[in-house]
C-alpha cells in the first residue's frame, strides 16, 4: 500500500505528458490548441514513474479485449513497462514489447532502470517488478498556421478525389439505407475465406480526424454498420451522436486491432469534441472495452497475404476469342489488379487487342489445352516467343471437377437450357454440338447458329450455366425459344418431337447449391461481362438455388446478367476502392441518353435481336415421358428459400 501510495503521490504531482498503457496521453488537454510550449525534437524522452498498480488496465491477466477468434488478453513488458496486446509482444514468452526491449533486458540499461525504481519506491524489485517506463514524448505543437494550412490542402485534395469519382458507396448505402453482401460470399476476394466473426460493435483504432495536433493520432472507434469491406465507424465517446460517424475500409492501413497504439508507440487522444465529457479517459476506455471485440492482431499480414497474386505479367495463356467464341487465342498478362488480368491477344501489334477475366475465370487455361481436349485453336502469326514472355505454369489455373464420361454421357445432339454468352440476361434453348475431352461441351443457340459454328461456346459438364430442359418452367424463369419459332408459347415437349431431338438426362447436370449467403436486394460490385474491363455498382435481384441474377443500378433490366454465386466476376462493396480499380458508378438517366456510342449503347443495339423472341408466356411442360426417361419436377423455391444445399431443381425419380 506505501510502495502505490508513493507511486501515485508522484504521479499526480507530475504535468509531464506521457502516454499510459492506451498510448493514450494523461495529459492531453495539455497539448490542445492553447499549449505555448514547443519542442525541438520529436525524439526527446523524459523519465516517467509507472502507472498506479491498482489500476486494472496494466494488470498481466487482465481481460481487456476479446478478439473474434476468442484470444485475449494483455501483457506488460517487462523492460520499458509498456502495456498491449499480448499477442503483439516480442518472443514466445511475450515479456517484451519489441527486440530492443528484450536485447536491453540483459545489459546495463536494465540495471540503470532498477536503480532507478529504487530512488522512487525505496524498495528493491521483486521477482516480477517492472522498471522504469521511459518513451519518447510525441512533439510538441508547430505553427498552428501552418498546420491549419496543411488540414485545408488535404480536404481540398479529399475534395476532388470525391467530384472526380462522383460517387460515394457510404453515401449510397446511407441515404437508401441498403445492405451489402458480406465479404465471406465472395471466396476468391481479399480475406474472402478468413474474415471471421467481423461485425457490428468490433472496436479499431483509428486516426483522429478531430484534431488539432501536428502530428497523426489515433483514437478507439466501433463498427455502427458493415457494407462489404466498408465500416461506418464511431468514435467512443460519442455514444448515440453520429455527427462525426464516418466510412472507411476495414482492410486500409489505418485501420489496426485495438492495442496497436500501445504497441507501436501511437498516441491515444480523444476527439476534440468530446473532450469535455470525461475527466478520466483511461478509466473510460477500460469501462468500454473490457470484454470488447477487436480485429486479430494478424488482420493487416493477413490481408497483404490475401493479395498476392501467382499471375504475373508476361505470362502466357490460352483465352477465349472475344470475336469467335468457339474458339481460344494466346494471349499474354499485361497487368494484374486485385487477381484480374488484363490479357493483349499475342498478334496485337499495339497491345490494345485485349480481354479482361479474373484469374479464376472459366475462358483462360495453360498453353496446350485445345488441343488437348480437341477445342478449336487459332494458331498465332508469332512462331516464336517474345523474349521474356513464357508459358503459365498449369497448376495456376480453377480446376473443374472431374467426371466420368465412360457410362451415360452427353451426346451431340441433345438438348438442354443455357444462359447465351453473348445476351447474358437470357437463358435459351440450346443443343450440344460436339463433346469435347476432360468433360467439356461445345453448345449452340436453336435458331441463330451461324453455318460454321463459330458461335458455338464451351461449357464443362458441370457449369452452373447450363440446365436440363424444364428448368426455367420450374423456377419461373422467361425461356427464350429458337429465332424463328412460331408456335408459342413454347412447349418443350412439342419441340423435343418436331425436331427429333432428346433431352439430356438430368442426371449429369450440376445439381450442387452452396450456402453462398447471398440475399435479394443486397448490394456489390460487379463485372459487367458484355464489357469485362468495366465493374459496376450492381444489386442481386433474383435468386434461383446458386443462379443470380445481377442488376446494374441506373440501367434497364434487359442489361441484367445471369451469374452464378462463385463466379469470380463478383466482388465485394470497397472491393474497387482496395485494390485501385475503377468503379462504374450507377448511371443516371442524362448519363443514359448522352451515351449514344458508348459500349452500353453497343450492349443495346445487339440484344435488340433478341426482343422479338422474348415476349411468350411460362412454359407448360408436361410431366410426360421423354425419350423413355421418368422424371417429376419439383415445385420452384422462390428467391429468398433458394439459398441451400438442397438437391436443386429437378427430383430424379428412381
Amino acid at each position: 500500500m506505501e510502495n502505490t501510495k508513493d507511486l501515485s503521490e508522484h504521479s499526480s504531482r507530475s504535468k509531464r505528458k506521457r502516454r499510459d498503457s492506451f498510448g493514450m496521453f494523461d495529459g492531453y488537454d495539455s497539448c490542445s490548441e492553447d499549449t505555448s510550449s514547443s519542442s525541438s525534437s520529436e525524439e526527446s524522452e523524459e523519465e516517467v514513474a509507472p502507472l498506479p498498480s491498482n489500476l486494472p488496465i496494466i494488470k498481466n491477466n487482465g481481460q481487456v479485449y476479446t478478439y473474434p477468434d476468442g484470444k485475449s488478453g494483455m501483457a506488460t513488458c517487462e523492460m520499458c513497462g509498456m502495456v498491449g496486446v499480448r499477442d503483439a509482444f516480442y518472443s514466445k514468452t511475450k515479456r517484451f514489447c519489441s527486440v530492443s526491449c528484450s536485447r536491453s533486458y540483459s545489459s546495463n540499461s536494465k540495471k540503470a532502470s532498477i536503480l532507478a525504481r529504487l530512488q522512487v519506491t525505496g524498495k528493491p524489485p521483486t521477482k516480477k517488478a517492472k522498471v522504469l517506463q521511459k518513451q519518447p514524448l510525441v512533439a510538441k505543437l508547430a505553427a498552428y498556421a501552418q498546420y491549419q494550412a496543411t488540414l485545408q490542402n488535404q480536404a481540398k485534395t479529399k475534395a476532388a478525389a470525391v467530384s472526380m469519382e462522383g460517387f460515394s458507396w457510404g453515401n449510397y448505402i446511407n441515404s437508401n439505407s441498403f445492405i451489402a453482401a458480406p465479404v465471406t460470399c465472395f471466396k476468391h476476394a481479399p480475406m474472402g475465406t478468413c474474415w471471421g466473426d467481423i461485425s457490428e460493435n468490433v472496436r479499431v483504432e483509428v486516426p483522429n480526424t478531430d484534431c488539432s495536433l501536428p502530428t497523426k493520432v489515433f483514437w478507439i472507434a466501433g463498427i455502427v454498420k458493415l457494407a462489404g469491406y466498408n465500416a461506418l465507424l464511431r468514435y467512443e465517446g460519442f455514444e448515440n451522436d453520429s455527427g462525426l460517424d464516418f466510412w472507411c475500409n476495414i482492410c486500409s492501413s489505418d485501420i489496426h486491432p485495438v492495442g496497436w497504439c500501445a504497441a507501436s508507440g501511437k498516441p491515444l487522444v480523444p476527439p476534440r469534441t468530446i473532450q469535455h465529457k470525461y475527466t478520466n479517459w483511461k478509466a473510460f476506455l477500460v469501462k468500454r472495452l473490457t470484454g470488447a471485440k477487436t480485429l486479430p492482431p494478424d488482420f493487416s499480414q493477413k490481408v497483404s497475404e490475401s493479395m498476392q497474386y501467382p499471375f504475373k505479367p508476361c505470362m502466357r495463356v490460352e483465352v477465349v476469342d472475344k470475336r469467335h467464341l468457339c474458339r481460344t487465342r494466346v494471349a499474354v498478362v499485361e497487368s494484374v489488379i486485385g487477381g484480374r488480368l488484363r490479357l493483349v491477344y499475342e498478334e496485337s501489334e499495339d497491345r490494345t487487342d485485349d480481354f479482361w477475366c479474373h484469374m479464376h475465370s472459366p475462358l483462360i487455361h495453360h498453353i496446350g489445352w485445345s488441343r488437348s481436349i480437341g477445342h478449336r485453336f487459332k494458331r498465332s502469326d508469332i512462331t516464336k516467343k517474345q523474349d521474356g514472355h513464357f508459358d503459365t505454369p498449369p497448376h495456376l489455373f480453377a480446376k473443374v471437377k472431374e467426371v466420368d464420361q465412360s457410362g451415360e454421357w452427353f451426346k451431340e445432339g441433345m438438348k438442354l437450357e443455357a444462359i447465351d454468352p453473348l445476351n447474358l440476361s437470357t437463358i435459351c434453348v440450346a443443343t450440344i454440338r460436339k463433346v469435347l475431352a476432360d468433360g467439356f461441351l461445345m453448345i449452340g443457340i436453336d435458331g441463330s447458329e451461324a453455318a460454321d459454328g463459330s458461335d458455338w461456346f464451351c461449357y464443362h459438364a458441370t457449369s452452373p450455366s447450363i440446365f436440363p430442359v424444364g428448368f426455367c418452367e420450374i423456377n419461373m424463369i422467361e425461356l427464350t425459344p429458337p429465332r424463328g419459332y412460331t408456335k408459342l408459347p413454347f412447349k418443350w415437349f412439342d419441340y423435343l418431337r418436331e425436331t427429333g431431338s432428346i433431352a439430356a438426362p438430368v442426371k449429369l447436370f450440376n445439381k450442387d447449391v452452396p450456402n453462398h449467403g447471398f440475399r435479394v436486394g443486397m448490394k456489390l460490385e460487379a463485372v459487367d461481362l458484355m464489357e469485362p474491363r468495366l465493374i459496376c455498382v450492381a444489386t442481386v435481384t433474383r435468386i434461383i438455388h446458386r443462379l443470380l441474377r445481377i442488376h446494374f443500378d441506373g440501367w434497364e433490366e434487359e442489361y441484367d446478367q445471369w451469374v452464378d454465386c462463385e463466379s469470380p466476376d463478383l466482388y465485394p462493396v470497397g472491393w474497387c476502392q482496395l485494390t485501385g480499380y475503377q468503379l462504374q458508378p450507377p448511371a443516371s438517366q442524362s448519363s443514359r441518353e448522352s451515351q449514344s456510342g458508348s459500349s452500353k449503347q453497343k450492349k443495346k443495339a445487339k440484344s435488340q435481336q433478341y426482343k422479338g423472341h422474348k415476349k411468350m408466356t411460362t412454359l407448360q411442360l408436361k410431366e410426360e415421358l421423354i425419350d423413355g426417361e421418368d422424371y417429376n419436377f419439383l415445385q420452384g423455391a422462390s428467391d429468398q428459400e433458394s439459398n441451400g444445399s438442397a438437391n436443386f431443381y429437378i427430383k430424379q425419380e428412381p
